[in-house]
C-alpha cells in the first residue's frame, strides 16, 4: 500500500507537506549510507542509524525523546523496547518517505505501535487499511480492537459494517460466539441492528447460549431484553419464545413473558392501535434503507411532496424537503447517496429539466438537463450513470435514449431503441438496461429490449406475456420482473418476470390491486408497489412481492393519494433517523422542527 507524502490531523484535514519529494528522497539517501547521521536507535539488538531532526518532525513522541530526555540527547544510541525491529523499521521508513507497506500479516503490531510512538498519520492509515479489509469474519475483532486503541473512525466504520451485515456475522463468524454477555446484549438491543425481524435476534440470541449452553443459559433474562418482542408475531412468540427450553424453565423470564403477552393480546384486540414506540419491547430498529417516494399525480394536479418509507416500523413519512416546482411522470434514480429526478410534466409543461435532491444536506439543486424533453420517461442507474430512455416530448413518442455522467454533469446522446416507447419502465440488471412495454402512440406494446453499454447497442427479448403501458419494471434476484400496467382495456393486477437465462416469461402471483403508472422498488429483499390509477381513481395502497414465499402482502399506505410517482432506495444515509416514523413521531410530539 502506497503512502502518500503529507500528514493528516485527525479530522482527516491536511496539515501540509513536511518535505517535498525530492527532499525525502534525499534524507532517505542519506540515512541509508549512514551519512550525517547523530543518532542510532536499538531495536532487539538490531541498530537503525537516523537523523533527530526526522524522526522529531514525524511524532511528538520522537521529538520529547531527542530535545527533552538529557540522557538521549547526550547519548548517540537510544534503545526502544516493546516493538520489534520489523516494525520500527517501517516507522523509520514512514518518517523519511512517508510511505509503508501494510498489509495482513502486520498491521495489528503496527497500528499499536503507531499509535505508542504518536505517529498519527501511519495510525490513520493503517486504520483505513483495515476498514478496507472489513468482513463478516473479522468485524468484531477490527471494532474490538479500534475501541482498544481509540481509533474513532475505524469504530465507527466496522460498527456500522457489523450492523448492518449482522445476519452474516452471526452465521459465518467465530468471532461472534467468543464476545462476553455484555457485547452481546450491547449489540442485540442496538437500534442500529439490522435485522429483517426480530425472529432473527432471537434465533441470534440462541446461536451465543447454544455455543456454551451449560454456562450461558443462565444470561437468557437479560438477554431477552434486547429482542424486541412486541414486535414478534403471537404464534411465534408462543411457540417458538415462550416454549423453548431456556426460557420456559427459568422463573426470572416469567415476568417478561407474561408483559409480552398482555401486549400482543392488546394489539391482536385492536389492529388499528398504533404502534407505541417508547415501549421498549415494540421500539422499531433504525432503517438500514430509506425508500423515498417523489412527486406524482394528486387530487386532479402534480405533486412536489416527497415521502419516505420506514421498513422497520412500517410507516410512511411526509418530508418538508419538497422541491420547488411539482412534477409527475417523472424518473427518480438514487446515485451515491444524492436522488436525482429527471423530465416529467407539471400540467403545462414537458420537462427535459433533472433537478438533484441531497438527503444530507435537505438541499435541492439543478443538474444538467437532457438533451431531449421527456414526459412518461424510464429511467435507471448503470455503473454509476443514469439512463433516461423514450417518452413523449408534447408532439411524439420518443425512441431516443440517452446517458448522464454525474462526475461530469453532462448529458450524451446513446443509440435509440428499436421501439419508440413512453409510459415503459427500465431496470438493469448484469451489466445491461432491460426496458419493457410502454405506449408507441397506437397501441400498448408488450416488446422488451435490452441495452449493452459495451457495445452502444439495443437488442431485443421475448415479448412480455401481457402488453403492458404505465407498467412496473424491476430487478430482482437474478431476473426481471414487470407488474400491473394498462392492456387498452383496463389495469391489471398480473405480473410476470423474465430470465435471461432462458430468454423466457413465466406468470406470478396477482397482486391486491390493479394498477398503472405506480412506483416500485426493491427495498429489505422484496418488490413494493406503490399507489398509482386502478381504472377508477388514483390510490395510495402499497404491497410488497417476497419471492421466497411467492406471496404478496399489504403494507402500510402512503399518507397521500398518487399516481404517475416515481421511487428510489438510499441505503446507508448518515442522518437516516430525519427520514424514520421515530424520529419523525418524537418531533411532531415535541413540537420540535424537523429540518
Amino acid at each position: 500500500m502506497e503512502i502518500e507524502n503529507y500528514e493528516t490531523n485527525t479530522n482527516g484535514r491536511e496539515l501540509g507537506k513536511r518535505f517535498s519529494a525530492h527532499s525525502c528522497l534525499v534524507f532517505d539517501e542519506l540515512r541509508r549510507f549512514g551519512q550525517l547521521c547523530d543518532a542510532v536507535i536499538k531495536v532487539d539488538h538490531q541498530e537503525f542509524p537516523i537523523h533527530r531532526a526526522i524522526m522529531s518532525a514525524s511524532s511528538p513522541y520522537f521529538r520529547a525523546l531527542f530535545t527533552n530526555a538529557l540522557d538521549a540527547v547526550e547519548k548517540r544510541e537510544v534503545e526502544i523496547p516493546g516493538v520489534t525491529a520489523d516494525i520500527m523499521q517501517i516507522i523509520i521508513d514512514y518518517a523519511y518517505t512517508r510511505r509503508a507497506t501494510i498489509d495482513e500479516k502486520n498491521v495489528e503490531c503496527l497500528l499499536p505501535a503507531a499509535d505508542q510512538f504518536l505517529v498519527h498519520g501511519l495510525v490513520k492509515r493503517c486504520c483505513d487499511f483495515l476498514a478496507g479489509e472489513l468482513e463478516a469474519q473479522n468485524c468484531i475483532g477490527i471494532h474490538n480492537f479500534a475501541r482498544h486503541y481509540f481509533c474513532p473512525n475505524l469504530e465507527r466504520v466496522s460498527y456500522r459494517y457489523l450492523m448492518h451485515n449482522f445476519s452474516e456475522v452471526v452465521a459465518t463468524s467465530n468471532e461472534y460466539t467468543d464476545l462476553c454477555v455484555e457485547d452481546v446484549f450491547e449489540i442485540l438491543s442496538s437500534d442500529d441492528l439490522n435485522v429483517k425481524s426480530e425472529e432473527m435476534a432471537f434465533a441470534a440470541l440462541l446461536s451465543w447460549i447454544d455455543y456454551d449452553s451449560e454456562n450461558r443459559k443462565c444470561h437468557i433474562p437479560g438477554l431477552l431484553r434486547a429482542v424486541r418482542l412486541g414486535l414478534l408475531s403471537t404464534q411465534f412468540f408462543v411457540e417458538k419464545v415462550k416454549a423453548h427450553p431456556y426460557i420456559k424453565d427459568n422463573e426470572q423470564c416469567k415476568p417478561l413473558v407474561i408483559e409480552t403477552l398482555k401486549f400482543l393480546y392488546d394489539l391482536d384486540m385492536d389492529e388499528d392501535k398504533d404502534l407505541d414506540i417508547t415501549n421498549p419491547l415494540a421500539r422499531p430498529r433504525v432503517p438500514h434503507e430509506v425508500m423515498f417516494v417523489v412527486g406524482g399525480w394528486s387530487g386532479g394536479s402534480p405533486t412536489n411532496i416527497v415521502e419516505t418509507y420506514d421498513m422497520r416500523a412500517d410507516k410512511w413519512i411526509v418530508c418538508d424537503t419538497g422541491d420547488e416546482g411539482p412534477r409527475a411522470y417523472h424518473g427518480t434514480v438514487a446515485i451515491d447517496k444524492k436522488i436525482y429526478v429527471a423530465g416529467g410534466f407539471d400540467g403545462v409543461e414537458y420537462f427535459n429539466s433533472v433537478r438533484c435532491f441531497d438527503p444530507v444536506t435537505k438541499k435541492w439543486s439543478e443538474a444538467a438537463p437532457m438533451n431531449a424533453k421527456r414526459c412518461y420517461v424510464s429511467t435507471a442507474v448503470l455503473r454509476g450513470c443514469i439512463y433516461a430512455m423514450g417518452g413523449y416530448d408534447g408532439h411524439v413518442r420518443l425512441n431516443t435514449a440517452e446517458q448522464y455522467f454525474p462526475g461530469r454533469n453532462q448529458w450524451t446522446v446513446i443509440a435509440p431503441m428499436n421501439h419508440q416507447r413512453s409510459d415503459a419502465s427500465a431496470t438493469s440488471l448484469n451489466g445491461k438496461i432491460y426496458i419493457c412495454g410502454g405506449f408507441n402512440g397506437q397501441e400498448c406494446l408488450n416488446s422488451s429490449e435490452y441495452y449493452d453499454p459495451n457495445t452502444n447497442q439495443w437488442t431485443c427479448f421475448a415479448p412480455m406475456r401481457n402488453r403492458r403501458s404505465g407498467v412496473g419494471v424491476i430487478s430482482y434476484g437474478d431476473q426481471i420482473y414487470a407488474l400491473g400496467g394498462f392492456n387498452g382495456a383496463a389495469r391489471m393486477n398480473t405480473g410476470e418476470r423474465y430470465s435471461p437465462l432462458t430468454d423466457t416469461w413465466q406468470t406470478i402471483p396477482m397482486m391486491y390491486n390493479p394498477r398503472s403508472n405506480f412506483g416500485i422498488e426493491v427495498i429489505d429483499e422484496m418488490i413494493f408497489a406503490i399507489g398509482g390509477f386502478n381504472g377508477v381513481t388514483t390510490i395510495f395502497n402499497v404491497e410488497c412481492f417476497d419471492r421466497t414465499s411467492e406471496e404478496w402482502f399489504d403494507a402500510t399506505d402512503m399518507n397521500i393519494y398518487r399516481s404517475a410517482l416515481s421511487a428510489c432506495v438510499i441505503n446507508g444515509l448518515p442522518n437516516v433517523h430525519d427520514y424514520t416514523h421515530k424520529e419523525s413521531k418524537l418531533n411532531r410530539e415535541t413540537g420540535k422542527d424537523e429540518d
